[in-house]
């Protein structure tokens, strides 16, 4: 369960970036190039001997900035070009895929072991919350992280107008919602989370507490995130139960690869079957709106 719970942590947040921006009517899909600059930031800051809480706290900090710069230049060519944000996230998704490569290569690289980056010192570290396992005060901040958006979305007039512009943009425009300030709104957000997803993911997973060559602790976290909002249908509670769900047939899956015949894949399959029979129903109810439009001429 406590395995679970761990893998779950950062699924928790990088769901969170993608359902914050489907309620503002975009889809983002950017949190992986997002979480890997707020990783690679969360290292750079980590290895700094700053006093213990300062360390910590400005070791995420610089990860959610690094998130929020990432995700910038995606709302403004949104805002300035009208380039659809499923492009312009996927291209600075491989551009953050290679310029993390190259980071860790040469720039944070160990030189007594050439295979991943510095370690953060350890006044930067997430505390374990059980001592046999993986599992960190990380959770403890990713419900945080829940509870603030859950209260921002639905308890705040910027989340009324975040919801409204993606429910109705033309109608919010009319109202005096400005649909621009929501697009930067939702992508400085989602942003800041996906930064925050990286940097969880390696200041509170040992042993290394660095970032591996090939990035396998962080590679797929943002696509996988996807499949858990869509799970948790884009709400913070439903979120949360999902992610501990994908965590545990990833690590029932790991387990299941120790029986012969039993790949790690058939757990990819079970996941997108489950996704697929949850938009089946949307798609049936868009086709049968449209069907109905053609009905009636227009």
């Amino acid at each position: 369960i406590a395995e679970s719970l761990a893998v779950a942590t950062p699924l928790i947040l990088t769901a969170l970036t993608f359902a914050v921006a489907m309620r503002g009517g975009l889809f983002n899909i950017g949190a992986e190039g997002q979480l890997y600059m707020g990783s690679l930031a969360a290292v750079s800051v980590g290895l700094l001997h700053l006093p213990a809480p300062f360390n910590l706290i400005v070791s995420l900090l610089a990860a959610m900035v690094a998130g929020i710069i990432w995700s910038l230049p995606v709302a403004l060519l949104k805002l300035g070009r009208g380039v659809h944000e499923v492009i312009s996230t996927i291209m600075f998704n491989w551009i953050a895929h290679f310029f993390a490569f190259y980071l860790i290569a040469n720039v944070l690289v160990d030189p007594k072991r050439g295979d991943r980056t510095l370690s953060i010192v350890e006044s930067a570290r997430l505390t374990r919350i059980l001592p046999t396992a993986t599992l960190n005060t990380g959770l403890l901040i990713s419900l945080v992280t829940v509870a603030i958006i859950l209260f921002l979305l639905w308890r705040t007039s910027t989340g009324f107008e975040i919801r409204a512009a993606g429910y109705n943009p033309h109608a919010s425009h009319h109202a005096g919602i400005s649909i621009r300030k929501q697009v930067l709104r939702v992508f400085l957000i989602g942003g800041a989370i996906a930064g925050l997803a990286g940097a969880i993911q390696i200041m509170g997973r040992p042993p290394y507490y660095a970032v591996m060559s090939g990035m396998p602790q962080l590679v797929n976290l943002g696509f996988d995130g996807i499949g858990v909002a869509m799970i948790g249908r884009n709400h913070p509670i439903g979120i949360v139960f999902a992610a501990i769900f994908f965590g545990g047939l990833m690590v029932g899956g790991r387990i299941m690869q120790f029986d012969p015949g039993v790949p790690f894949e058939l757990v990819r399959v079970i996941e997108g079957v489950i996704i697929l029979a949850l938009a089946v129903p949307e798609l049936r109810r868009q086709f049968s709106r449209l069907r109905g439009r053609w009905g009636r001429g227009e």
